[in-house]
């Protein structure tokens, strides 16, 4: 993995990710060079520094889109205004949930986001348990006829914005298959601005997304997938073992027993993926103190859940991977016996895509994941 900040891991993979979610290398470095000593005080040290040098970027690039749109350069004020999101999206993952400036730069970034939209994507709300859940929907319908829909969600610290910059709804479009981007309870706009956290049972918004596409006259209703990353490689697995309206089922990055994962870092083991990260993982599961929440994580492993998924099932996974052990990969792959067709696709330093979900060679492992899924769609017609 390209290392801008020696020693600091986390840093290091928020720069990996931006670069390949439509962040320039210049507009990168410009935002990095001003922090590059403080990155050596570790992770938690200096994420308010990070924010502040990454938002002078953000506001400079958001600022020329504006100029742009003013000048009657639409396409030019688009690109600026999603890499000016991308920015802030790197920056505001950075912060303590508590920090004061995290809702305002979050609800910035909502408004750069839409302002970045092409024709194709719009903001949808999900009907759920009395609310709604924010998303983004990307079709791949050229016409309004019906498609293939992939459902794709978070993991602990990434934001439907992150989904959006990282291309891949883009790809799958001009693949002809739509892609619906949710903000889950205990992320993104559900958890900073609804106050929705996380569950074990994640079943329960699989069915209000399958409910709320089925409704959709540019949706097939019979090809409709779910694809998530990092945490979801536990969030989707458990869906598709219960919401048998699933087509298809992508763990992009294993995630079997992260119960288990948190008493190892407790433990030291393994890279923290944000900073602050107790605080956060608190946050995102609505607890208040660590034994509780320990005590709930224990819940959150796919022994006994894998075996109940039959639709196509594909496990990515990062031999090199920090955070989430490769091991894990097997062992959802090993127990997901009545998957009708699984694969485990392993991604090795040779190629790249060898860390947590492939963020150090995202364009490979998303492309690889968009040609299993165009050939399972074909295997089921």
């Amino acid at each position: 993995m390209f290392e801008y900040f020696p020693g600091n891991y986390i840093w290091n993979l928020g720069v990996v990710a931006t670069l390949n979610s439509g962040g320039t290398i210049d507009e990168v470095d410009r935002a990095c060079r001003p922090i590059r000593d403080l990155a050596q005080q570790g992770s938690d040290v200096g994420t308010r520094e990070f924010m502040a040098s990454w938002r002078r970027v953000a506001d400079q690039v958001e600022q020329q889109a504006v100029e742009a749109e003013k000048a009657g350069h639409r396409r030019t004020a688009r690109q600026k205004y999603f890499r000016a999101a991308a920015y802030l999206c790197q920056a505001e993952r950075m912060l303590s949930n508590s920090s004061p400036e995290r809702i305002p730069t979050y609800r910035h970034l909502l408004d750069l986001m839409e302002k970045s939209f092409e024709p194709h994507t719009s903001r949808v709300e999900i009907p759920f348990e009395g609310t709604t859940l924010p998303a983004y929907f990307t079709s791949g319908s050229t016409n309004g006829e019906p498609v293939p829909t992939m459902i794709m969600w978070n993991g602990l610290d990434s934001t439907k914005e992150h989904m959006h910059t990282s291309g891949w709804p883009a790809e799958m479009a001009a693949r002809g298959i739509s892609v619906l981007q949710m903000d889950c309870p205990g992320s993104g706009e559900a958890l900073r601005l609804r106050g929705l956290t996380s569950r074990v049972e994640t079943e329960d918004w699989a069915r209000a997304a399958v409910d709320h596409l089925e409704t959709r006259a540019d949706v097939r209703d019979d090809r409709i997938g779910l694809v998530g990353w990092s945490l979801g490689g536990y969030y989707v697995p458990r869906a598709a073992a219960f919401e048998k309206r699933l087509a298809l089922a992508v763990a992009w990055g294993a995630n079997h027993n992260w119960g288990e994962v948190q008493r190892k870092r407790l433990e030291r083991e393994g890279e923290n993926p944000v900073p602050h990260y107790w605080e956060h993982v608190l946050w995102v599961w609505g607890e208040t103190d660590l034994g509780t929440f320990l005590t709930k994580a224990e819940r959150v492993n796919l022994n006994g859940i894998v075996e109940q998924i039959t639709c196509p099932l594909l496990i990515t996974h990062g031999t090199n991977d920090r955070q989430i052990s490769v091991a894990y990969a097997h062992q959802s792959f090993d127990q997901a016996v009545n998957a009708p067709k699984k694969d485990l696709r392993l991604f090795t330093p040779d190629e790249g895509a060898t860390e947590h979900c492939g963020l150090d060679h995202l364009p490979h492992v998303a492309a690889y994941t968009a040609d299993w899924i165009e050939d399972t769609l074909r295997e089921l017609s």
